[in-house]
């Protein structure tokens, strides 16, 4: 049987990053997780039995034949009371064991909402969201600049010791929103810290859309991501530096390059996502030649 051309790659990279929509899902199988009554996450079965042992903090309301919803206990009432009631569950299933995505444990809070323009509710580990399926959000540098009339793409190499995707190929810099940051203060902060790209050069970036999708984890995590998409044109002598060591190098590739590297294992998934939307929009993948244009456009954009 012969290779998978680039746009079955492609395709099945997208499929497997929105595979929370796909054949084969637990979707049907989550239960709707509330807090103050609107909907903030999907929580898989095995961890909705496991959080019924905190009465206090988590609730899971019966129906006729199985469980309707996991809810956060209506008496905590503020930011300040969920906040601390859930992260101390969280550090005890930590302390237990209990999933294997709290081994990567970042000490870093993310913001729970509905809808990324609503008060966050609450804050959680960022390494425990898939649990509850609550949604993610980043912010995703393309830099690029022109030689010789050619326009070319800077990417990373992650570090070896990352804990997760080691050795990938990634974006020029990107991170997630932490809980008290706002986008493009984000931004600014991964360009210094990764690239080193001095502030008033990052600022420089322009925002030019999102990249959405939901997966679902090795062990049936849930993860619905956002990533704000931002193009900064570089001048045509800046070489980003490793600053934090998340990034062990960086590339200047030509295009073509680069769209190779997307249909390939060696780029982190949502990062090659990012790469592939800026291609569409620059008009390197173009519908008259791709005919998987249209299929392309809508795995890049898929409703959280």
């Amino acid at each position: 049987m012969a290779a998978p051309g680039w746009s079955e790659r492609v395709g099945e990279l997208l499929r497997r990053m929105n595979s929370f929509h796909g054949a084969g899902s637990p979707k049907a199988l989550c239960l709707p997780f509330l807090v103050a009554g609107q909907q903030v996450g999907h929580v898989p079965q095995p961890v909705a039995q496991c959080l019924r042992q905190y009465p206090a903090v988590f609730s899971v309301s019966e129906g006729d034949a199985a469980p309707t919803c996991l809810e956060l206990n209506k008496h905590l009432a503020s930011f300040e009371e969920r906040t601390a009631a859930v992260q101390g569950v969280l550090k005890e299933l930590r302390e237990q064991q209990a999933f294997p995505c709290l081994k990567e444990w970042r000490e870093e809070l993310y913001n729970v909402m509905p809808y990324f323009s609503d008060l966050p509710l609450f804050g959680m580990e960022r390494a425990a969201t898939p649990l509850l399926g609550v949604k993610r959000y980043g912010a995703h540098l393309n830099g690029y600049t022109w030689r010789n009339g050619e326009l070319l793409m800077w990417l990373g190499r992650r570090a070896q010791n990352k804990p997760t995707y080691p050795g990938l190929l990634d974006n020029l810099a990107a991170g997630g929103i932490a809980s008290g940051l706002g986008v493009r203060e984000t931004l600014v902060k991964e360009c210094q810290e990764e690239a080193c790209i001095p502030a008033s050069l990052a600022a420089q970036a322009k925002p030019v859309g999102t990249v959405t999708y939901t997966y679902v984890g090795a062990q049936g995590e849930i993860y619905p991501e956002c990533q704000f998409v931002f193009d900064l044109e570089l001048p045509e002598d800046f070489v980003p530096q490793v600053g934090d060591g998340e990034v062990q190098e960086f590339y200047l590739w030509p295009l073509h390059k680069v769209k190779e590297a997307i249909g390939s294992p060696d780029f982190k998934p949502n990062c090659a996502m990012v790469a592939l939307d800026f291609l569409i929009r620059h008009g390197y993948i173009r519908p008259d030649e791709e005919p998987h244009y249209v299929e392309m456009v809508e795995g890049l954009h898929c409703t959280l």
